[in-house]
């Protein structure tokens, strides 16, 4: 083993990892212990949503190290409160809570969900999520998660999550009760290979919601932050949820994560909710200059062209080597493979010499594209070649 992973057997085991130590990263690339670049396609699974260490990131932990790190979370501080205000603006949502992680933040909504069914909707608290959606790795995520081979996991799971059918209403319908509360999805299912909810499945949650006086929860954490084209997901769709969460690229790089609710919804007393890093001034710095550049005039235009751009370049490919074809929005995308080469696929193109690309593989037959929002043309096209390369090599 090479000397930099000398202490690797320090760090708990939780996956297989490569041999390689990345040592620095600038926009799209990374380049490892040795010397070699990658061409980054994953951006630790979109969370790098402006690229490796972009200029506005940069500059905003760098000024704020300088002045104040954590004073706690039982005091204010500017940059929390700055950021609150922005995103509660764009969201059209009246509150915000800060928090670390995604599961952190759906974590959040689940609590806030079952306190205010307990108040106004005489204890009701379950919460109808979706076969094949995921919402993190926590006790309570992990149970409303959809994701196969879960339910056997860290048993007995947390109850009170039935789970629907995306894109199909009656599924829904058949769940609801007196004990619901509310109904919780991702716009696009990620980790489930990007499959998104019709925007009129959408639209229909949020008229079943509002007819009969239940929640609607967006997980927005992966397609939230301009991921999609638009700053979140949900405005492809016309609607407005209740409760909505966002994580990945609304720290581009640093561990934060927000949720957002009504002001009708937010009934948390004290106790109930923190955390001793939430919304400290160092990561929300970072989230304002995140923000503010996702919001300045054309960004969010140049991220539907790239996304679109990207897509036709998936569909030329799958017709060229004979996939089944490509889906998803903006620029969170998948290639969905002709048989189950994905994992082998995504170790060639990391292998591949003298520079490698990085891709990711949630099932073994499709792969998934999250590259930076600021991800040009010329690196799409040269993922492209590459990939194409490795499909025709039988990789």
């Amino acid at each position: 083993m090479n000397q930099p992973l000398a202490h690797a057997d320090a760090l708990m085991w939780i996956t297989p990892r490569p041999d390689l130590l990345f040592t620095q990263g600038a926009g799209s690339w990374l380049t490892d212990h040795q010397g070699k670049r990658y061409l980054d396609f994953v951006q630790g699974w979109a969370v790098n949503c402006l690229g490796h260490g972009h200029p506005a990131i940069v500059e905003a932990l760098t000024r704020q190290a300088g002045q104040l790190l954590n004073p706690s979370p039982a005091f204010y501080n500017a940059p929390s409160l700055q950021l609150a205000a922005n995103l509660s603006r764009h969201a059209g949502l009246e509150r915000v809570f800060f928090a670390n992680t995604g599961a952190e933040a759906n974590e959040g909504a689940i609590k806030l969900a079952r306190k205010w069914g307990r108040k106004y909707r005489n204890g009701a608290h379950e919460i109808i999520t979706f076969e094949n959606g995921f919402h993190g790795r926590s006790l309570a995520t992990m149970s409303a998660s959809g994701k196969p081979g879960w339910d056997k996991l860290f048993a007995p799971q947390v109850p009170g999550f039935p789970k629907a059918r995306l894109n199909d209403l009656d599924s829904v319908a058949a769940l609801i009760n007196e004990r619901t509360v509310a109904i919780m999805l991702e716009p696009i299912q990620g980790e489930g290979g990007v499959l998104p909810a019709e925007r009129e499945f959408l639209q229909l949650l949020r008229q079943i919601t509002e007819d009969r006086g239940l929640l609607l929860i967006l997980d927005e954490v992966q397609t939230g932050m301009g991921r999609t084209g638009t700053l979140f997901a949900h405005e492809q769709a016309g609607i407005r949820p209740d409760i909505m969460t966002l994580g990945k690229g609304i720290g581009g790089g640093v561990p934060l994560s927000a949720l957002l609710a009504r002001e009708a919804v937010c009934c948390f007393e004290a106790g109930d909710q923190g955390g001793t890093y939430n919304g400290n001034p160092l990561m929300t710095a970072v989230g304002v200059a995140v923000l503010d550049t996702l919001t300045a005039p054309g960004f969010l235009e140049q991220v539907q062209a790239r996304g679109e751009y990207l897509a036709r370049g998936l569909q030329a490919l799958a017709r060229d080597t004979g996939q089944v074809g490509e889906r998803g929005q903006g620029l969170l995308r998948a290639l969905i493979l002709a048989d189950d080469r994905g994992p082998a696929l995504v170790e060639a193109a990391r292998s591949r010499s003298p520079e490698g690309l990085l891709l990711n593989a949630p099932r073994p037959h499709l792969l998934r594209f999250m590259p930076a929002l600021n991800v040009s043309e010329a690196e799409i096209d040269l993922m492209l070649a590459w990939l194409k390369e490795l499909l025709e090599s039988k990789a």
